[in-house]
């Protein structure tokens, strides 16, 4: 289905010309209306879940099951390995788990996108005046606020267990920020993946294949001088090992800007080069 569609020209002129919808394909459209698309998209996206509140499920119950999960088993073991005990282990899970929240999260952008095309919804999209990135951004804004309503579950969790901060609440707010600027970049990858696979089914299978080399071969769970000399190369070299370190240097103390700086740079790169492709695969999709 082309976005551009032609209206027919006027007496003397040179020849057809292009309706609206055409225009915002060309990206004619101004910073201020671009708010107002994106808002009310948001809106449209907020209504679906209200529809639906079985979407909310795994953002309610996936930071309660990890945190429980790996606390209670693996605590005492890898505990001992931080020269503590499961208490330790807490203080050392739960800023992982906060980098690993968004990775899974992320993921429902790329199935969601993949659904609205197979029901034809992103067909009326295309039609209409708008931004073609205000559809996807829309997508993004909303999964962030999934995102902090698991990360507002799983910091009530630790509490209640026993984490202690140590540093101060402004640490905590740097480290959920830098945790949302990662995970907004990496939905740029699930909205291509989206945008490329035949089904949704195929996005999420894709993406745990994915994600979780990615997530357990990191700093999130376990220390890397824990792991094998091969596996712990690649946990340096991982993007989500420096995110996890951040936002652990960021909630506990220690040194951080490298961290920072390095997660910074990939979600900055992810970006760049995701999101022109994710905007153009969304024009061309038939």
């Amino acid at each position: 289905m082309s976005t551009t569609t032609l209206t027919p020209a006027p007496a003397g002129s040179a020849g057809p010309v292009p309706t609206k919808a055409a225009a915002a394909d060309e990206g004619r459209i101004g910073l201020r209306a671009n708010l107002r698309h994106i808002g009310a998209l948001v809106r449209r996206n907020l209504l679906q879940i209200k529809k639906d509140p079985e979407s909310m499920f795994d953002v309610l119950l996936m930071p309660v099951i990890f945190t429980l999960l790996f606390v209670y088993v693996f605590g005492g073991s890898v505990g001992g390995s931080l020269g503590g005990d499961r208490q330790d282990y807490l203080n050392y899970l739960v800023p992982g788990l906060m980098a690993m929240m968004g990775m899974n999260i992320a993921m429902a952008v790329g199935t969601g996108v993949n659904d609205d095309f197979r029901k034809g919804v992103m067909d009326r999209f295309r039609t209409m005046p708008i931004a073609r990135s205000s559809v996807l951004i829309a997508k993004i804004v909303v999964e962030l606020g999934r995102m902090m309503v698991a990360i507002a579950i799983l910091l009530a969790m630790g509490f209640a267990l026993g984490m202690t901060l140590g540093t101060s609440v402004l640490g905590l707010l740097e480290a959920v920020a830098l945790s949302a600027v990662f995970c907004a970049a990496i939905m740029w990858i699930f909205i291509v993946l989206g945008l490329s696979m035949k089904t949704a089914q195929a996005v999420q299978g894709m993406g745990m294949l994915v994600l979780m080399p990615l997530q357990f071969g990191s700093s999130i769970f376990a220390p890397p001088q824990t792991m094998p000399g091969w596996l712990q190369t690649f946990t340096d070299y991982n993007p989500l090992s420096n995110l996890a370190d951040a936002v652990r240097g960021l909630m506990m103390g220690g040194p951080v800007a490298g961290s920072v700086w390095t997660t910074l740079a990939w979600a900055a790169g992810i970006t760049l080069v995701m999101a022109p492709l994710a905007v153009s695969k969304f024009r061309k999709k038939a």
